[in-house]
């Protein structure tokens, strides 16, 4: 039988926790189990929203020097996580890029990855948008072993908060073993950038374009990897016409 978790577990901390007992405990265990060949490629795009509490994992194993790339736009309007946990192998890349946007509800990412092998490489961009009173939340964990000599690993979390009440929370965590690595995080969490607003105004730009201007330039990051530039303009759209129909 599947234990349950609850806030007071650390992987957990930020979720909701009436959303979490209200979920069927078969839902816990529940692991979508992607692998992915030797030098094989693969990118996924997910818009994941709708109402109730919704939970999705997946779990990759990534062969020798390939790739797998997952973007996703979380905009689920009541609690809605999105949890991945990746294995690579030697010379092996995951790229995760990630926006959470909400005006009411959690709106989290969790990833873990696990550099078992030499050589591997990954990349996480997470932006968050929230408003009202909204939570978007981001628990990133990197595991470098022993042998994973070469290991390049980096996550970047940065979050805006166009309102009172909306907050964000960020969780990097990094275990290394190997010597030979490059492993870096970081986060930020703010408002919208006055000054650009401001310069913007200044030439003329209407206060709602320019809004639109700076937070599509801010969630762009998070999809810049995305070297299919129909399926990044897609995403962009939509997560601006999730803000355009429910920010105030």
């Amino acid at each position: 039988m599947t234990d349950l978790p609850t806030i007071r577990d650390e992987d957990w901390r930020y979720a909701d926790g009436e959303a979490l007992a209200s979920l069927a405990p078969e839902a816990f265990g529940e692991w979508k189990e992607i692998a992915l060949a030797p030098g094989e490629r693969r990118a996924k795009c997910l818009v994941l929203d709708g109402e109730g509490p919704q939970l999705h994992r997946v779990r990759l194993s990534v062969g020798e020097g390939a790739r797998a790339e997952i973007f996703a736009l979380n905009a689920g309007a009541d609690y809605l996580r999105l949890e991945v946990e990746v294995h690579l192998a030697r010379g092996a890349h995951f790229e995760f890029g990630g926006v959470t946007l909400g005006g009411v509800g959690t709106q989290e990412f969790v990833t873990r990855v696990i550099h078992a092998e030499p050589d591997a490489t990954s990349s996480q961009v997470v932006r968050s948008v929230q408003w009202g009173g909204s939570t978007g939340n981001f628990l990133g964990r990197i595991e470098v072993a022993r042998d994973a000599q070469k290991t390049d690993a980096a996550q970047n979390f940065r979050a805006i908060l166009l309102e009172k009440g909306a907050s964000a929370n960020a969780k990097p965590e990094l275990e290394i073993f190997a010597d030979d690595v490059k492993c870096a995080h970081g986060a930020a969490i703010g408002a919208l950038d006055q000054a650009a607003a401001f310069y913007m105004a200044a030439r003329g730009i209407p206060p709602e374009a320019a809004r639109k201007l700076l937070i599509r330039a801010f969630i762009a990051d998070a999809f810049a990897a995305l070297d299919d530039a129909g399926e990044r303009e897609a995403m962009l759209e939509r997560a601006l016409a999730v803000l355009e129909g429910e920010a105030a």
